[in-house]
């Protein structure tokens, strides 16, 4: 058999319960995206591998989590939130406080994987309202008990591990509820526990689910959309993929509401005022480092699916697709929602998962001239009513004249990109099944900066020996863009991955860059934090670390850059942070 036509054996079943699996799985335990086989073939190209080596996986995790971490609190801390809450909603098991404590980092897989467990809260508790949190933080602040929380367990800057031990609240299970929907104002009020498909759906079919005139949307479509909280995305202070449109998350919040240990605080559901500093924009990011976020008033759009409209072009370079993109959003006639530009690694990648290799389209753009490791992909939806999405498309056209470019919006590539744009993280374990590691880092840039900080974080992972780096460009303003970096080594140790994430952190930081558009800080990307954004950024953060958490019970463990150990602060791996 030629090498290639092998199909590896994917894991695909029934997950032991209480495995090591059932925790660092992404999304649904029984949903899977296997790579195809146009991918495979690239990977055994890339990595100089032969089908025999995805005849035995490296370790499938399915392991029961075997350890047994000792609750530390007192017998009286714990029949305190037991009398509180009820039995029911207070967890001491291992496995439960070990699944509310990891995220879905590469740094969480691989611990995971390799069996080590820590920074486990001592307790979960599932808190039913706002009383709840508000007694919950009042006793810990009083007992000295750390406070985390636990959204849609999405994070992957370790933004959920309890370093401290002590509690964690797991927000999910019962905080979210509609409290308020105002259609006079298009605003709805919900819990920060709701997930993501919940709220939308309440909103697509407002007419019948809110009793509404109107169909809406939030507008808000992270890739961990089907898995993650409204009150995570607003702690991090993260993006949809429909951003360049509807905005980031900080755009979508019109009010918050926080119990913190200096009591419980409510920010105005103004669309604008100029009261000072605005106090929306100081919670939302903070990462639980202040408080509690119980619920969050949001804006909302009218949802007009049936006025949305697509397109996808291939440029014959890098150049040319940042000179044409920037024009477009610069252009002041309106943007697209989705908007995204793969530089040549990644179009070669895209062009194999999305299956347009070996298409029509593939034979008629190498008939054309459109060079593999040059020609770069560019995708894109417009959202809004008909005649706004009519007159960006056709001014998007007109900039797109100027260049030379293929039209793939006839071969659906941005459908074909959208119908599995939230599966794609599926194939992240069937790689590291087999020794591949795959991960992402993302930073902000000016466009006057972009192309540098591309090519110098691009220039350390490719210095690396077969390594995949494939970046893009999406959620893109006047000023600016995202950069997205995905990068694809065999490995799977924790110390040569955590080598190859530092090395890019740090040339992130040297070349300018912000050191996070959506992904948020954690305890991750702390110890870049004040040599990004300087001391005085820091000595703000610090005074209203010690205004509203004067104890220091919120997050404690180097969320924000705020106490941070010796290992952290020095860059260093060490099993306990």
């Amino acid at each position: 058999m030629t090498k290639g036509e092998v199909i590896p054996k994917w894991f695909e079943g029934n997950m032991p319960e209480g495995s090591y699996r059932s925790i660092f799985k992404w999304g649904d335990p029984d949903a899977y995206k296997h790579p195809n086989q146009r991918l495979y073939r690239h990977m055994l190209n890339v990595f100089e591998m032969e089908d025999e080596d995805f005849s035995e996986a490296v370790g499938f995790g399915f392991e029961e989590v075997r350890q047994e971490v000792p609750v530390r609190l007192t017998s009286k801390q714990v029949d305190f939130f037991v009398e509180l809450l009820g039995e029911e909603n207070v967890f001491s098991d291992t496995y439960t406080r070990v699944k509310r404590s990891y995220g879905k980092g590469m740094i969480d897989a691989l611990r995971l994987r390799h069996e080590i467990v820590e920074n486990v809260a001592d307790l979960v508790l599932a808190p039913r309202n706002r009383e709840d949190v508000e007694a919950i933080v009042a006793f810990c602040d009083e007992e000295q008990i750390p406070v985390y929380v636990f959204g849609g367990g999405s994070s992957v800057t370790r933004g959920t591990e309890a370093v401290k031990g002590g509690v964690t609240l797991d927000m999910g299970v019962h905080m979210k509820r509609v409290l308020d929907f105002n259609e006079k104002d298009q605003t709805i009020t919900v819990e920060a526990g709701m997930m993501g498909p919940e709220l939308e759906a309440l909103l697509n079919e407002a007419p019948s689910t809110l009793q509404a005139k109107r169909r809406y949307t939030c507008g808000h479509f992270p890739q961990s959309f089907e898995f993650s909280s409204v009150g995570g995305w607003v702690v991090t202070r993260g993006a949809g993929q429909n951003s360049t449109y509807y905005g980031k998350i900080e755009d979508l919040v019109l009010a918050q509401e926080y119990v913190t240990p200096i009591g419980t605080l409510q920010t105005g559901a103004y669309a604008r005022q100029a009261t000072g500093p605005d106090y929306n924009q100081i919670m939302i990011g903070s990462e639980g480092a202040f408080g509690v976020l119980t619920s969050v008033t949001l804006k909302l759009h009218r949802y007009l699916p049936e006025a949305k409209r697509y397109f996808a072009t291939m440029f014959a370079s890098w150049e040319d697709g940042l000179a044409a993109v920037r024009e477009i959003m610069q252009g002041e006639f309106g943007v697209p929602s989705v908007f995204r530009l793969s530089d040549a690694e990644e179009t070669d990648v895209g062009m194999k998962l999305y299956g347009i290799e070996g298409t029509p389209a593939d034979t008629i753009l190498k008939a054309l001239g459109f060079e593999p490791m040059k020609k770069c992909l560019m995708l894109g939806m417009v959202d809004g009513d008909k005649a706004y999405t009519k007159t960006v498309m056709r001014r998007v056209k007109k900039v797109l004249r100027k260049y030379k470019t293929f039209d793939l919006t006839p071969f659906k590539a941005t459908q074909r990109w959208e119908h599995g744009r939230f599966l794609d993280p599926y194939m992240r374990e069937d790689l590291n099944d087999y020794g591949l590691l795959i991960d992402t880092l993302e930073c902000s840039v000016r466009w006057d900066q972009l192309e540098e900080v591309h090519e110098q974080v691009r220039a350390f992972v490719k210095n690396r020996p077969k390594t995949v780096c494939m970046t893009h460009l999406s959620h893109l303003y006047p000023q600016g863009a995202n950069l997205y970096f995905i990068f694809i080594a065999k490995m799977n140790e924790i110390e040569e991955y955590l080598d190859l994430q530092y090395g890019i952190l740090e040339h992130i930081k040297e070349s300018g860059a912000a050191m996070s558009h959506h992904h948020g800080v954690g305890k991750q990307t702390s110890p870049w934090l004040e040599e990004m954004a300087g001391s005085a950024y820091m000595g703000i953060l610090r005074t209203l670390k010690d205004h509203f958490d004067p104890h220091n019970i919120m997050n404690p463990g180097g969320t924000l850059g705020l106490d941070m150990n010796e290992a952290q602060a020095n860059k260093v791996w060490s099993k306990d942070l």
